[in-house]
């Protein structure tokens, strides 16, 4: 009935996975006790879970990319901390099988969980206020996605206490995915949690690509949409070219795993290179796809605090098509050493190369906005010039590694894993943490201590030079990655020092959290200062979402606005912030709808039963999905409009704030 589930899934004799799942249980009972202490059930299911606002759908996505993050950085001290110490015959304190299932971990939710998280995050509660829209284009179908990506967060970190998670890397290579050497099931909840996040990706991908087109406010032409847009616009047609193709290479997977296929089984006539192919045709435009929307944040944060427009919005814009053209064609630098031959990886070695002439064009705009602006070094901004630095080694090296014969050298060393976290810490992650700060007063009405924002952009810069400075050199020296042990004493001082940062990025994580509580500190006991009154948070605004309150109304926009050209709110303060012409009218919204956390409770239940074969359960499941989705579809009670006076009041209350802000000036 159970299909492979046995008692001895549990792994209750590894102390690392019980001491973890007796944290885990804490903490889960603790905040549960706290909910029904402070009776929040109803409240939580009414305004959140069922939720279709894509504000309140950001937040949840933050919350959620927050939590992985943690979780992905605890794998990441466990391997610095395993390499410093299992030198010289000493064998560290991770078992070999563990330490792969943690670096697969690591990688897997560090890119699907935290990343994607993070920038869908940002497309939630970015892209509808600056174009003007009062919603994404299809609201319950956003509250899909958020589901099917939560629930596959939930799968990756159920493998820690039934049974095992994957031990192949985060991109599962055959042969050693295939069932032949691999019989347990983490492969498979490997599998399952990509495929289902990956679907929903695809449907936020559809989702916002169709908002930009759609529902732009009347009047703002392509080259009037702000350059974070833009990225977000460019990311979501990379989403919908290369995602069905990490789709297609789950599924084959599958198959060899589940009917005994041969789609990537040399011995059966299948072949390996045609899951890597796949699977870096979906992997390398995925760093795109990802750097593009920190490329967006760093574009709108240059402009605001330098008080200036930002220099060549053009150009930006072209630059931004040239690297997803240019980022889609060129996978095949990912096996270089796989006999492709001179010719093949001569061409995409030079498309490497080419895609370093956009990104230096955006470099240099963004030097050139800030030069001869009234530059205010707030929080936010630290991370845009510590990206700038970091981003141009990572940039650097890639360029270095674009060229067939030096990745001949370096290729599966520590120099590559470098390579990549200069550009996913240095770019990725300054940007969305930047983006986080910067439009967090937007979203919740008040400012987050700068302080803490600051102290933790000094630990991450830090730590992040000394955590991976390192691997560059060891990985020159030969070192490959996924090694758990080694015995050359020329690597050990190197790693000792990389485990040194580890510990100084785990200081950057803990002012994080600190900037978090005090936030909410600063919320609770309402800290005059910290409140924004005229929704215009850092007083400098360009773009449409500082023209509302903060925190936004569940609607946007009162009335739809008017636009002036690029930077419409810049224009708008520089004649005086003119009155609205256009008399309010009731707004048409959808309702919220429980058919998101349904679906998504379905395919958590057809994740885990796929990954132990419980194939009752399996249909259950798809039954239970099917009969949710007829239901809704047969629905006709799914809107509703705001009033006029609701509005009204709102208006009303915004205008006593601004005059109050103005007044205190």
């Amino acid at each position: 009935m159970l299909g492979k589930l046995t008692l001895s899934a549990i792994p209750y004799d590894v102390p690392i996975l019980v001491g973890t799942f007796i944290g885990v249980a804490v903490i889960g009972i603790a905040v549960l006790a706290a909910v029904t202490y402070f009776k929040k059930w109803g409240y939580l299911w009414r305004e959140w879970l069922t939720t279709v606002d894509h504000k309140k759908l950001a937040i949840m996505y933050v919350v959620l990319g927050l939590v992985m993050l943690v979780r992905g950085f605890a794998d990441a001290l466990m391997m610095r901390t395993q390499l410093a110490l299992a030198y010289a015959g000493n064998p560290g304190y991770l078992p070999p099988h563990h330490y792969d299932q943690v670096f697969s971990a690591h990688g897997t939710i560090m890119i699907f969980f935290m990343a994607m998280v993070m920038m869908q995050a940002l497309f939630n509660f970015v892209v509808p206020l600056q174009i003007g829209a009062r919603d994404v284009a299809f609201p319950l179908i956003n509250s899909i996605s958020f589901y099917m990506t939560l629930v596959s967060a939930i799968l990756i970190n159920i493998s820690l206490f039934i049974g095992e998670f994957s031990n192949v890397g985060w991109l599962g290579y055959p042969p050693i995915s295939e069932l032949q050497f691999n019989p347990g099931v983490g492969v498979d909840y490997y599998i399952w949690s990509v495929q289902i996040s990956g679907i929903g990706t695809l449907l936020t991908g559809m989702n916002f690509l169709t908002t930009i087109i759609k529902l732009r406010a009347p009047g703002m032409k392509w080259m009037h949409i702000p350059v974070f847009t833009w990225t977000a616009f460019f990311a979501c047609i990379m989403i919908l070219t290369t995602f069905p193709v990490l789709t297609v290479s789950m599924a084959l997977l599958a198959l060899d795993r589940y009917v005994g296929m041969h789609f990537f089984t040399n011995d059966g006539g299948g072949s390996v290179m045609l899951y890597l192919n796949l699977i870096w045709s979906w992997g390398h435009p995925e760093v795109y796809i990802l750097i593009l929307p920190a490329f967006g944040v760093f574009s709108e944060i240059a402009a605001t605090f330098s008080g200036k427009p930002l220099f060549g919005y053009a150009t930006m814009v072209i630059a931004t098509g040239i690297i997803t053209f240019l980022g889609s064609i060129v996978w095949v630098h990912h096996f270089f050493t796989m006999g492709s031959g001179a010719d093949v990886n001569t061409f995409f070695g030079i498309m490497t190369m080419f895609i370093a002439v956009p990104t230096g064009v955006k470099i240099f705009n963004w030097l050139f906005t800030m030069y001869k602006g009234r530059v205010r070094f707030e929080g936010p901004m630290h991370w845009i010039v510590g990206f700038m630095i970091t981003f141009s080694i990572g940039g650097m090296t890639g360029v270095m590694m674009a060229m067939p014969a030096a990745d001949w050298v370096i290729h599966n060393s520590l120099f590559l894993v470098a390579h990549f976290h200069n550009v996913i810490i240095g770019g990725v992650f300054f940007g969305y943490v930047a983006g986080l700060s910067y439009w967090f007063p937007k979203a919740f009405g008040f400012k987050m201590r700068d302080v803490w924002g600051k102290w933790a952009f000094r630990f991450w810069f830090v730590g992040f030079y000394l955590s991976f400075i390192p691997l560059y050199a060891v990985g020159l020296e030969g070192m490959t990655r996924r090694m758990n042990h080694y015995d050359n004493p020329n690597w050990h001082p190197w790693l000792l020092v990389a485990c040194v940062g580890v510990f100084v990025l785990a200081a950057g994580v803990a002012c994080q959290v600190i900037q978090f509580v005090f936030a909410a500190f600063d919320a609770v006991n309402r800290k005059p200062d910290a409140h924004d009154l005229t929704g215009d948070s850092w007083g400098s605004g360009r773009t449409l979402e500082w023209s509302i309150p903060s925190p936004v109304p569940h609607y946007n926009f009162a009335r739809l606005p008017v636009i002036r050209g690029l930077d419409t709110f810049h224009i708008e303060k520089e004649l005086g912030r003119p009155a609205p012409v256009a008399d309010l009218e009731p707004i048409h919204m959808p309702k919220y709808s429980a058919v998101g956390p349904v679906l998504g409770a379905c395919g958590l239940v057809i994740g885990f039963a796929l990954v132990w074969h419980i194939w009752w359960a399996v249909i259950v499941g798809l039954v239970v999905a099917f009969f949710t989705v007829i239901h809704r579809s047969a629905n006709l009670d799914v809107d509703f409009y705001v009033t006029v006076e609701e509005i009204r009041a709102d208006e009303e209350a915004f205008a006593k704030r601004l005059a109050a802000a103005r007044a205190a000036e």
